[in-house]
């Protein structure tokens, strides 16, 4: 993997990002399971210097290098500093990171970064990680989880959908925006919409009306319609659900993983044109993986209230 060359073959992967809690070392081990199951070597890395306990069998670990709990001792910083002098720490050592990765040649790679949003948004640090993995000849595609709570409360979804807008431009990989914990969804209280309006991103006027029928957001209105405004003109934000636990939900993510990177039409995998369309069926893909997820929230809900009827 020497850099610049042209003649060393590529390698895939994907780097999991997203703010703290959303499921990223569970999404990697049950990525890195699942991949093995249909014959694909995986390697996990792990750039998190505050991860501790990694239920994945981690191939490179970034606390060989750097961890968290010494810079934070040795330098007085506190949890965020510290991560940001991690990432830096880690870019000023790009020898370090080709030497370890260039053991596992010929593998798929799943890069398990930290949860500080800033380091998506506006710090420079792990974004030249990411330029520098692609001079090395990795393609790369950034999966960026969000908890699937978010959709609850229409306020934290704007909220949500501007902190994925500005990490797809920040980044400057191809992206794939996922709702994670699609499982647990019905615990965290009924949607406003169908689960489609927030995986598509519809018309999100209705969100803003939905908001202000909220005393305390009816005077930021005109806020959150130029927020709305921004997201809808960029046209670029969109979500696939994600049940860890369930292997469909798995495959379709993978689906859109492999398209979004390339590795779908490279000669990784002999797989024939059927397999090679159904990871490229674009809207019909997001569709159809939503709408099971929809089926799904429904009959929990119609279970929920039959509950309720007979406990009267």
């Amino acid at each position: 993997m020497s850099e610049g060359s042209k003649g060393s073959s590529l390698a895939f992967g994907q780097v999991v990002i997203g703010p703290p809690g959303s499921g990223k070392t569970t999404y990697c081990h049950g990525m890195q399971e699942f991949m093995g199951r249909i014959g694909r070597k995986v390697s996990v890395v792990n750039l998190d210097p505050a991860n501790e306990v990694m239920p994945y069998q981690c191939a490179v670990d970034i606390a060989e290098l750097i961890t968290l709990p010494d810079v934070m001792e040795n330098l007085k910083l506190g949890p965020n500093g510290g991560l940001i002098y991690c990432m830096e720490y880690l870019e000023a050592n790009f020898d370090w990171l080709q030497e370890k990765l260039s053991a596992f040649r010929g593998h798929y790679y799943l890069f398990d970064c930290p949860g500080q949003v800033e380091l998506y948004t506006h710090h420079d640090a792990l974004k030249n990680v990411f330029a520098q993995l692609a001079k090395w000849n990795f393609r790369l595609a950034a999966v960026h989880l969000v908890d699937s709570h978010y959709c609850t409360d229409p306020g934290k979804f704007i909220s949500v959908l501007c902190t994925s807008l500005s990490t797809m431009l920040h980044v400057e990989l191809p992206h794939v925006n996922v709702l994670s914990k699609m499982d647990l969804i019905e615990q965290y209280g009924k949607l406003a919409f169908n689960l489609d309006y927030y995986t598509e991103v519809l018309d999100l006027s209705y969100l803003v009306d939905h908001l202000a029928s909220d005393p305390f957001f009816r005077n930021y209105r005109r806020l959150n319609e130029k927020l709305v405004e921004v997201i809808e003109d960029y046209s670029l934000v969109s979500f696939v659900p994600l049940n860890v636990q369930d292997k469909e939900s798995m495959r379709r993510v993978m689906q859109a993983v492999d398209k979004a990177n390339g590795y779908s039409f490279g000669d990784q995998e002999h797989r024939s044109l059927e397999a090679l369309m159904s990871a490229a069926v674009g809207a019909d893909f997001h569709f159809t993986s939503t709408l099971a997820v929809q089926e799904k929230y429904v009959q929990s809900q119609d279970k929920a209230v039959e509950e309720e009827v007979m406990d009267l």
